[in-house]
């Protein structure tokens, strides 16, 4: 792409045209247009470079020739690549009533821009609506061509699949990742080999969407911290300028696809956690960005009472009013966008429940947008993943609107965490986890693919903080460790933090295991949290949002001290991508198989009766899980969640023998053994150690 500008002191331009809206080069120059209804006069700026003090042209659209349906456009002849741009609009600034903000001292966004740059954004001044200085982002003028040298996006659904949720910077910018370009989409690339290795099937990457890395409170400011995990989107076409390494050229789209052809090269589909719950333009005290200063009376939700102010079901200030007709198409074109453009394999929504509420904010039966997503073209088939629930109370897991959803599990991964950590008289909601949730979604004619399985995530303690912590340690966040939720149903083994017991750190280890292997053996899709696999901690911080340092990084040093750990997260997943039965397409009935002859499952306690399914202080659970295929192996898994050792039978299979895959009470190698190393088990019965998995493969000969 040609970036450099020539010196001309102005660009010859005419009316344009309304659509496509943003810059689009087309024959002879470049066409602008933007959504502006109420506006009364707009202005396009154009600046030479990203770092520019002063536009070099100013354009002053007439209405009556460049404006058409509420667009108003303009083409500049001749105008070169790599040209940043920036609008400014007049109107009404009768917020109390009529909910419009409009100041033309602000230049604003292209909410359509497909690169934008923050080298000159200055967040408090932005909010100041006497400041007129050129402190905005900036839009680049970029051309979308690229060669995908006959790269097709990976167009499977869930079924199979093993989720892998990292934040594009934190996951290479410690300096242990010794990549070329720390932080940015090139650097992942480098580590492409260790996300094949581990056998993931799926990136979930953090909000890549360009956002602003200055919302934050006062007291992280104060502390020098930043928005890190990136939840706070302003440019929803365009990938974050600090993941690219020349963003003030444009190349965001460029650098962005590049990485998703070599993961797609590697076999693996690239999930964008997207975030259309709300924008970085925060509530009435906020910046205008750019759709408060075009359409805010459209885009946002709302007081009816008091139109100056925001319904906040978000959290962060003010909401997207998603089923508002406008809205609704920016949201579906968009990610038709990242789908046809950038061949992105799927989303996962943010907040998702805020898409279900209408202009006054009350939750519609029929809310349209998530219905128009996944009856789109291009994303029915394509995985749709939702965070069913918002901050204002809304949750909705096991009842999204919808059909194909699938949903973050909250409730699978409240009933794990307390089984993993000892609490009594839960195996009956532990066999419906992990059979799927059937609870919640066979009555909906959902499938266990809607349930996207995990015990720890982006938000909330790392697997190592996890078995370390009970409480949050959050001091570095600079709210006096108020943030972050209290309820995070841990354990630390019997010291809080890290200690030099060696018997409490082995113990740790094992109830890592033990997490690790419930999320492997349960029906529906499993969701690792990037670095788990090899114990990364943050130190106690449960809500690492602003941490864009090494409490949040990934530290590859712990890929060679922590081997173990993930030599037994590969073996896990190597098992259960060679077991079709622990990915099945539809909810276990207990009926029977007929290539096995044996019932899809069955539930024993440890003389292989019927579970307690009412006692109260029961923690064992077993069941057997038949093969799909005459050709595949039968499983018998052993969860011990007791503090003692259980002797424990093993049910006979016909012309089967039994061999250990798995056991979490074992040092490595022996915790999870290959399938070429293992050897027939002697007997019917075993020992399942206190707090420990077990699990068998039953095959007719040794391999």
């Amino acid at each position: 792409m040609d970036s450099s500008i020539a010196l001309t002191e102005s660009y010859r331009f005419r009316p344009g045209v309304r659509f496509p809206p943003g810059a689009t080069p087309m024959n002879g120059g470049i066409n602008f247009s933007v959504f502006s209804r109420h506006a009364s006069r707009v202005e396009l700026l154009l600046y030479r470079a990203a770092d520019s003090s002063e536009p070099f042209q100013i354009i002053s659209l007439d209405r009556k020739s460049h404006r058409a349906y509420f667009y108003w456009h303009v083409f500049v002849e001749e105008l070169p690549l790599g040209t940043h741009y920036t609008w400014r609009t007049d109107g009404a600034n009768d917020t109390a009533e009529s909910g419009r903000r409009f100041n033309i001292r602000k230049e604003l966004l292209d909410p359509w821009a497909r690169a934008v740059t923050d080298a000159m954004w200055n967040r408090s001044l932005a909010c100041d609506p006497n400041e007129a200085g050129h402190h905005s982002f900036r839009a680049v003028a970029t051309d979308s061509r690229f060669d995908w040298e006959g790269e097709q996006a990976i167009k499977r659904g869930l079924e199979g699949a093993i989720i892998y949720e990292l934040h594009v910077g934190g996951f290479t910018k410690d300096k242990s990742s010794k990549t070329s370009h720390p932080g940015t989409f090139s650097a992942l690339i480098e580590k492409i080999p260790y996300l094949k290795a581990l056998g993931i099937t799926h990136v979930e990457l953090l909000p890549v969407m360009a956002f602003d890395e200055q919302h934050v409170p006062p007291g992280v400011q104060a502390k020098g911290l930043k928005n890190y995990w990136g939840y706070s989107t302003h440019s929803f076409y365009s990938p974050h300028p600090g993941f690219c390494i020349t963003p003030e050229l444009g190349t965001h789209e460029e650098e962005f696809k590049t990485l998703v052809k070599a993961l797609h090269a590697a076999g693996i589909g690239v999930i964008l956690d997207v975030v259309f719950n709300h924008t970085a333009e925060g509530d009435e005290e906020g910046p205008l960005i750019n759709f408060k200063g075009l359409a805010n009376d459209i885009f946002y939700h709302l007081d009816a009472e008091d139109r100056r102010r925001y319904l906040d079901f978000s959290g962060c200030g003010n909401s997207l009013n998603c089923n508002h007709p406008m809205v609704t198409a920016f949201i579906v074109h968009c990610l038709e966008y990242w789908v046809e453009q950038m061949h992105v394999d799927g989303f996962r929504f943010d907040l998702a429940s805020v898409f279900a509420r209408g202009d006054n904010g009350v939750p519609m039966d029929h809310p349209p947008l998530p219905w128009r997503i996944e009856s789109s073209r291009l994303l029915s088939e394509l995985p749709l993943i939702a965070e069913a629930w918002d901050a204002e109370g809304l949750y909705q897991v096991g009842a999204f609107p919808g059909m194909t959803w699938s949903e973050w599990n909250g409730r699978y991964r409240d009933v794990i965490r307390r089984f993993v950590r000892g609490d009594p008289g839960l195996i009956g909601a532990v066999a419906t986890n992990i059979a799927g949730s059937s609870d919640l979604y066979a009555d909906g004619d959902r499938l266990p693919v809607n349930s996207i399985n995990f015990v720890t995530c982006h938000d909330g303690f790392t697997l190592h903080d996890w078995v370390t912590y009970e409480h949050k340690h959050n001091e570095a966040n600079g709210e006096g460790n108020r943030d972050g939720t209290d309820d995070n149903l841990s354990w630390n083994c019997g010291v809080e933090g890290e200690t030099f017991n060696r018997k409490i750190n082995e113990l740790r280890r094992q109830q890592a295991k033990n997490v690790l292997s419930l999320l492997m053996l349960s029906q529906g899709v499993p969701m690792l949290n990037a670095g788990d696999e090899v114990l990364r901690t943050q130190g106690g911080n449960n809500n690492a949002w602003c941490q864009d340092n090494e409490i949040s990084w990934f530290d590859w040093h712990l890929v060679e001290k922590n081997n173990d750990m993930l030599r037994f997260v590969k073996e896990l997943i190597a098992l259960r991508r060679r077991h079709a039965s622990l990915s099945r397409s539809s909810f276990l009935t207990g009926e029977i198989i007929p290539t096995r002859n044996l019932p899809d499952i069955v539930w024993y306690d440890a003389d292989l009766g019927e579970p307690a399914w009412d006692d109260e202080q029961v923690r064992f659970l077993a069941f057997m899980l038949a093969g799909l295929t005459v050709d595949e192996e039968d499983l018998y898994v052993l969860l011990n969640m007791s503090d003692h050792k259980i002797a424990a039978q093993l049910p006979p299979v016909s012309d089967r023998f039994w061999h250990l895959a798995i056991d979490t009470a074992q040092v490595s190698p022996l915790d999870a053994v290959e399938k070429s190393g293992q050897s027939v088990w002697v007997g019917l019965a075993c020992a399942v150690e206190a707090r420990s998995v077990m699990v068998f493969e039953a095959r007719s000969k040794l391999v």
